[in-house]
Parts: structure tokens; sequence; C-alpha cells
């Protein structure tokens, strides 16, 4: 990036998420060019009991649940109104008094919009899983699928995103470091950036499946 003010070099493979390839980007870290296929993982981190639980999602046919179902385009809003809601208060940044001699405040608007995100996206999904359920049939088989691999791949998620605030961290010493801290430089804004770029690519990050929800409900 033009505005990249360290000489370090960094390595990452084009294939890699691109949440993954900013976290590589701040920390400084090489990622693997290949790692072995996503089934192949995935059978290394489902245990036993959730293997089974996936398999009767797969192959077990399910009734629909009885209850008034939402409009397609009511869940479509709620999922557009959460996203902006989380989005906005990202670009509003941190808080007015944090300055450039300190990383805790920064350190705390990441945690703070990394919980916002948690809990907005959390019951959201679940919602979409129940729209999904009480259409039985593949829907509602698609929705005990998704139940089972947020439950196994979601502390992976969490391992990986407990990361944001200390990479970002690096970043703001290494910035800040190159410029001798001088209040005055655009090292700050460039930070900023950083922050939020990090914290947008988290956001895209929880909404993938989310968004994979809605559009199985339109095409259901």
């Amino acid at each position: 990036m033009s505005h990249r003010v360290t000489t370090v070099q960094y390595r990452t493979p084009r294939a890699a998420p691109a949440f993954v390839r900013l976290l590589a980007r701040l920390g400084g870290t090489d990622l693997p060019d290949a790692g072995p296929a996503l089934s192949e993982r995935l059978g290394h981190w489902i245990d036993w009991n959730r293997a089974v639980s996936l398999s009767r999602a797969l192959d077990g046919a399910v009734a629909p649940e009885a209850a008034v179902p939402a409009s397609d385009a009511a869940h479509a809003d709620a999922v557009a109104r959460v996203r902006t809601s989380l989005s906005e208060a990202i670009l509003r940044g941190p808080p007015a008094d944090a300055g450039a001699e300190d990383f805790a405040p920064y350190r705390r608007f990441c945690l703070e919009r990394q919980r916002a995100m948690l809990t907005g996206t959390g019951p959201l999904r679940g919602r979409l899983r129940d729209a999904l359920a009480q259409r039985g049939g593949d829907p509602a088989r698609l929705a005990e699928v998704d139940a089972v691999m947020e439950m196994t791949l979601s502390p992976r998620e969490q391992a990986l995103l407990a990361h944001t605030p200390a990479l970002l961290g690096l970043q703001f010493e290494r910035l800040r470091t190159a410029t001798d801290g001088a209040s005055g430089s655009p090292w700050l804004a460039l930070f900023l950036r950083d922050l939020q770029d990090a914290l947008l690519a988290e956001l895209d990050l929880r909404f993938h499946p989310l968004e994979a929800l809605l559009a199985a409900l339109r095409s259901s």
C-alpha cells in the first residue's frame, strides 16, 4: 500500500480470506500458501457427537414448524438494518479524546465493536434459521446444518477474531515508532483507517452465514 510507513514486506496468499490477509498484514506474519481442504479441516474440527448431528440434519426429513412466518422482505430488512447500524458505529470511530499517546482507547473501541457484532448477529442468525425450519424439507435441513456448523466453527472463529486487538496494537506502535510519535504526523490517520478496515472486514466475515441463510430463504 502506498501509505505504509514501514519497510517490512508481507507475503499473504491471494486465496486467503480478506479478513485473514488483513490480520496477517497488521501482524507482519506469513500465512501458509496452501492448507488442507475445507472438508478435511472440518473432519478434524467436528467431534463425533456433532458429526452424528450433522449426518442426521443432512439425511433426515424435517417437518415444518407450526408458526406464522415473517416475509422474506422483513428478514432482509432486519439483516440490512443490523448491518447498517454496526457499520455506522465502526465508521464513527473511537472516542474523541483518544489520542496518539496510548493504544488503550482504541483497544476498548475495538472490543466494544466486536461485542456489538457478536450480540447483533447471533440472534439474527437464529431467527433466519427458525424461518428456514418453518418451511420444512430441504430448507429445514439447511437450518439444522447451519446450527451444527455454527456450534462447531464458532470457537475457531472467535479464537481468530480475538487476535484483532493485539495485532492492531502492534500496528499502532509500529506506525508511531516510525514517525517518533509526532502528533501532527499522518500516522494516526493511517492507523485509524487500519482500525476501521479490520472491523469492517470482521463485519463482512460475520455476515457471510447470514447472507447465505437469507439467500436460501429467498430461493425456497
